[in-house]
């Protein structure tokens, strides 16, 4: 099946997105140190500084959402709970990220961010439980044992009769239209 090679991709390009991140800010943050300039009266050391932060804390983000696809891929089972949650906050910034690389950088920009948001949305879709239709009676719990001398097994279960012995079926539900 296509889910754990998707998800073995997603991890890969989580991993070397989450490098890129961190090298690039960390490459911003040297050139903003080596300007010695000033941007409405902030320090150039404290933008450096921030720069890098920045880069480090959201490449820790991107890699910790590639070790969640990464956790997938190996186990084959459905992200849970914290991790299902990094993936969709994944999933929400390349979407963001898509837009504004659109208008700043341009449509190849846009383009990577999509596939990457294209593939997470397909790992969180092909991992997600399938739906039971609406129609779908629930299992019978088992009921009371009859005394009747039958035993319960006349085909009914143990369950409900009418005054006239037979099984007792609810009427269908009512629909709207």
């Amino acid at each position: 099946m296509v889910r754990r090679p998707v998800a073995w991709v997603v991890a890969v390009v989580l991993f070397v997105e989450a490098f890129g991140v961190a090298a690039l800010n960390w490459f911003l943050g040297i050139v903003v140190d080596r300007q010695d300039m000033s941007l409405a009266g902030l320090d150039s050391d404290m933008m450096a500084t921030s720069s890098k932060i920045g880069g480090i804390l959201f490449g820790l983000y991107f890699a910790l959402c590639g070790l969640v696809a990464l956790l997938v891929a190996l186990r084959d089972r459905p992200p849970a709970g914290f991790g299902r949650i990094l993936l969709i906050s994944a999933a929400v910034v390349h979407g963001l990220l898509g837009a504004f690389a659109w208008g700043l950088v341009g449509w190849s920009a846009f383009l990577f961010m999509v596939v990457v948001l294209a593939l997470i949305v397909l790992l969180l879709m092909t991992y997600d439980s399938p739906a039971e239709p609406s129609d779908a009676v629930p299992p019978a719990a088992p009921g009371p044992e009859n005394n009747d001398g039958n035993g319960g097994d006349d085909g009914n279960g143990g369950g409900r009769k009418d005054d006239k012995g037979s099984p007792f079926t609810s009427p269908p539900a009512p629909t709207t239209p």
